[in-house]
């Protein structure tokens, strides 16, 4: 790590489980290179390492998840010098956001702790489930700053909610409630700040009480099955429930069944 680059985001992993926190907190944890880059060593990480059967990701603070890109980073690269601009070049040469990982394996869940807007909104999209605190809001303001939510926000909030509420939020820049993102089904569940971490943990535990090899091929073959008309989708062979079909976590499921006990999954 160079002086220049100062670490703006934990990783741990604890049984399974990898979490990743956002933690520029004042800065309402927004995105410079410096954040992209250090996230996306972080999902490199959870693809690779099969050690790691599902990822949790939050912002730091009780503000925000993420408000964005960094405006004012973005004000501040017209006066670089030289060899800032290299060093910002050379980390966008190596950053793969999770928002371009279309396919990404294992399960994420976004911890939503206040204000996702933005980018950061689009980094929430990317995740298979969401639990929101009852005072988060969401939104894709990119036009009141004369800009669009190009990092793929136009194209997955009205595949996620509908074409008439996304263009709603979309086209004013609108915020929306934690409440509100729940009825229009973005959101999984919606619970005070002081249950969030609880709430957050129940889910994690019940994906851990899946077998982990199940729980990938359960997701890539819904998320790649909806490229294809239904008839299609069903007759696709999906790499991961091959793999699935050939591990002993799939005698594991059916003996732990029988013997009337808690499965012992090893993702092998």
């Amino acid at each position: 790590m160079t002086a220049e680059h100062q670490t703006v985001s934990t990783f741990e992993v604890d049984n399974h489980v990898a979490r990743i926190t956002l933690n520029r907190p004042a800065a309402m944890n927004s995105m410079n290179p410096e954040l992209r880059w250090e996230l996306s060593q972080h999902w490199d990480r959870v693809e690779t390492d099969d050690d790691i059967w599902l990822a949790v990701i939050t912002g730091a603070g009780e503000r925000a998840f993420s408000a964005g890109a960094d405006l004012k980073h973005r004000a501040r690269e017209q006066e670089a010098d030289d060899a800032q601009r290299a060093h910002w070049q050379k980390l966008a040469a190596e950053t793969t956001s999770l928002i371009e990982r279309w396919h990404f394996p294992k399960p994420i869940i976004a911890r939503v702790n206040g204000f996702a807007l933005g980018g950061g909104l689009e980094q929430a999209l990317a995740c298979d489930i969401i639990v929101a605190a009852d005072h988060a809001e969401f939104g894709l303001p990119e036009p009141r700053r004369g800009l669009i939510a190009g990092s793929a926000g136009v194209h997955r909030l009205p595949r996620q909610i509908g074409l008439k509420p996304a263009m709603g939020y979309m086209l004013t820049g609108r915020h929306m409630s934690a409440q509100r993102a729940y009825e229009l089904g973005l959101v999984n569940e919606v619970v005070p700040l002081e249950r969030l971490d609880e709430t957050v943990e129940g889910w994690v535990n019940d994906i851990l009480r899946c077998s982990p090899l199940a729980v990938r091929a359960t997701k890539e073959a819904t998320m790649r099955g909806l490229d294809h008309p239904l008839p299609q989708a069903y007759y696709t062979s999906y790499p991961a429930n091959r793999i699935r079909e050939n591990s002993q976590d799939t005698l594991e499921g059916p003996r732990a069944f029988a013997e009337k006990r808690p499965p012992k999954w090893t993702g092998r």
